[in-house]
């Protein structure tokens, strides 16, 4: 199990830029090799566009962190051609369980109708998902894709000018400089780079801290998300179950404020504490450790000229609700066919504008959930904490008051409502697929939706003409028609009998009608690239 996040898997070697008399150029440099870098760097190679990422380590990532990751995540990775492999390994949920005391108050399904092509999560450790992504950029790099990965490449400096950026990096065989025409930092909570350019976080940091333990057991609990509060085994606090595969649990246990954290992670404290909740005579190993703090912060602007921040770099959110890294992969998924534009002249530096506009809205709602899930499970004052006890009482009995209790209201797509690349919006469509929303999958008689959907400008229509192709000043929008399905009805026609949805390359709703009106398109699509 360990040897996973023991062995190297971009081993350092020396690169031609090291050698060179002058510092090279490359149009798209990506610091760090987390997730979120990882996913950015696949893309852009995915769309020809040259790219390197740069770490100072040369591995996956040790311990599982994030192991919740949402239905539109997963259909962003498999645009990227890592979905079905995360699936596959991963412990599918669609059911969460509530408990107050001993007691069961309720429970949740978070897909009801069942007819998706992915589950609404899946578990699955961290480093599984980096090392698929790695494998990922292997793949690209033998089909002769333009992408590469330089382990132990530590930036130490940056310094930007109007044209691009300059990197000094740090490396076994000592520092060598290189240059990008864009920069995309993706280097964690504690971000260098962030650092560098003397920027900081807005936000709150809450009085809490939370013990995360992965444990190694037998054990024959459902694979469901179990939320405990007020327990028995943690009195005046609140726990956390989740399945992992390879046998691997996720316990996460109140602690408090007031703690000794490097005390609170040694194995003869935690021990008790999880016997406590699985039995005295539970056997089980601990896989790996960490403590905590409620933290809901982001940067002010996410675009600083061409450097552009996504994922923990930009937000933090607490873990309850699975924000953070579902929301760094919305951030790389808006973000990378728009740089793609951007490089290839197609579109101003101004779309890039439009990067932060909508992914500052995105983080500002997860991070409006992520606080108001804390302040429900961490009560601030004894009158709060009455409040939030009666709820969880009566929602035992009573359905009205289930919406009302927040163990973590769990991530779900952004939809960009106040974006200035959205147009036009007729009435009698489904609510949920307004300009701005992520299309939603549906089954068709050769596949899903999705997996026909993204990566250019599409005309997504449903029993409505189009041309095949529409050619707007060297932007290519691709139609693909589709016969009325039950599915397809009830999700993007609501009360009109036909419909025309221009689609992103990120498989976002643009603008949509019930006719094809050529003119109304191309409108639509140059709002779309900030022409307008």
């Amino acid at each position: 199990m360990g040897k996973i996040f023991e062995t190297p898997l971009y081993a350092y070697e020396k690169s031609a830029d090291q050698s060179a008399d002058n510092p090279a150029r490359h149009p798209v440099i990506v610091i760090g090799a987390g997730p979120v870098g990882l996913a950015a760097a696949v893309d852009l190679a995915q769309a020809d566009i040259p790219v390197v990422v740069v770490d100072d380590n040369d591995k996956v990532s040790s311990g599982s962190r994030a192991i919740c990751f949402a239905k539109r995540p997963l259909e962003i990775l498999d645009r990227l051609g890592c979905g079905q492999v995360m699936v596959d390994k991963g412990v599918i949920w669609n059911t969460g369980k509530v408990f107050f005391d001993e007691h069961q108050v309720f429970q949740f399904d978070l897909q009801p109708d069942g007819v998706h092509q992915r589950p609404a999560f899946i578990n699955l450790q961290q480093y599984y998902l980096e090392q698929y992504l790695v494998e990922r950029l292997r793949v690209l790099q033998a089909e002769g894709k333009p992408i590469e990965i330089r382990g132990r490449n530590k930036v130490t400096a940056l310094e930007q000018t109007d044209d691009h950026v300059s990197l000094t990096l740090e490396t076994p065989d000592g520092p060598y400089q290189i240059k990008a025409d864009w920069v995309i930092a993706c280097d964690g909570a504690n971000s260098p780079v962030r650092s560098m350019m003397q920027l900081d976080f807005d936000g709150r940091v809450f009085e809490d801290n939370f013990l995360i333990a992965d444990v190694v057991m037998e054990a024959q609990f459902p694979a469901e998300r179990w939320f405990w509060f007020d327990p028995p085994f943690n009195r005046n606090q609140s726990a956390l179950l989740h399945k992992q595969p390879d046998g691997v649990w996720r316990i996460d246990l109140q602690l408090g404020w007031d703690i000794d954290k490097e005390k609170e992670k040694r194995p003869e404290n935690v021990i008790p504490r999880l016997k406590a909740m699985l039995g005295e005579d539970a056997k089980f190993e601990l896989e790996w450790v960490s403590i905590y703090t409620f933290q809901c912060r982001r940067m002010e602007k996410f675009r600083h000229n061409r450097v552009l921040f996504a994922g923990d770099s930009a937000h933090q959110v607490s873990p309850f609700g699975a924000r953070g890294a579902n929301s760094g992969f919305q951030d790389t998924d808006n973000l990378c066919w728009k740089l793609k534009l951007v490089i290839e002249g197609k579109a101003s530096e101004k779309l890039l504008d439009s990067y932060d506009i909508e992914r500052v809205y995105g983080a500002e709602e997860n991070i409006l959930n992520s606080t108001r899930s804390t302040d429900f499970i961490t009560p601030k004052s004894d009158i709060s904490k009455v409040f939030r006890n009666a709820v969880l009482d009566l929602s035992a009995k009573y359905e009205f008051a289930r919406p009302l209790v927040n163990s973590g209201r769990l991530s779900v797509p952004c939809i960009y409502d106040t974006s200035p690349l959205n147009g036009e919006n007729e009435d009698g469509f489904p609510a949920n697929l307004r300009p701005g929303a992520s299309a939603i999958d549906a089954p068709l008689k050769d596949g899903w939706l999705l997996e026909k959907l993204g990566g250019c400008f599409q005309l997504l229509t449903i029993d409505a003409y189009a041309p095949n192709t529409i050619d707007v000043d060297g932007i290519m929008i691709e139609r693909l028609a589709l016969d009325k399905t039950d599915s397809l009805a009830t999700r993007y026609l609501g009360n009109n009998a036909s419909a025309v949805y221009l689609m992103r390359p990120d498989q976002h709703v643009v603008a949509r009608w019930t006719t094809f009106d050529e003119e109304k398109i191309r409108e639509a699509l140059n709002r779309a690239i900030a022409r307008i």
